[in-house]
């Protein structure tokens, strides 16, 4: 391997670790926030769907957040025991269930989120918002895999 090659290596591995670390970093601060509220981070998720969407299928959740059936039953079992979320049949077809909010689901949310939306900011705010604007051009570059 050329040095060319080797030095090119060390940095992508250098960024590898950089952004590990940051994402480590950030996720244990949030996932700290959202535990402060009684929530996992699972049941932190299917709330922020549900507040930004409203009523939405399970199953539309799960593909959202990456989440097995199991998983997200489980946690639409805790949210439901919590009497946060409730379920809805479909009218139009029964294979087809809901989740939406309750009064004391959006009323948790009307308080913890502009809070959490406001620690997250704080987070970022060491960059300018150019800067954030250019992170998020190149993160994304980077989730794609350098194609567009």
């Amino acid at each position: 391997m050329s040095d060319l090659n080797a030095s090119d290596q060390n940095i992508s591995l250098k960024l590898f670790v950089v952004l590990s670390k940051a994402y480590r970093s950030l996720m244990d601060r949030a996932v700290r926030d959202m535990r402060e509220q009684g929530l996992s981070p699972s049941e932190f998720g299917i709330m922020e769907v549900l507040y930004a969407k409203g009523r939405t299928p399970i199953q539309q959740i799960a593909g959202k957040m990456l989440l097995t059936s199991g998983t997200m039953t489980y946690n639409i079992d805790k949210l439901e025991d919590k009497e946060l979320i409730r379920r809805v049949l479909s009218r139009e077809d029964r294979r087809v269930v809901f989740a939406e909010l309750t009064e004391k689901g959006t009323a948790l949310f009307d308080d913890i989120f502009p809070k959490h939306a406001s620690k997250i900011q704080g987070m970022m705010d060491v960059l300018s918002g150019e800067e954030q604007q250019e992170a998020i051009r190149l993160l994304k570059l980077i989730g794609k895999g350098g194609a567009d």
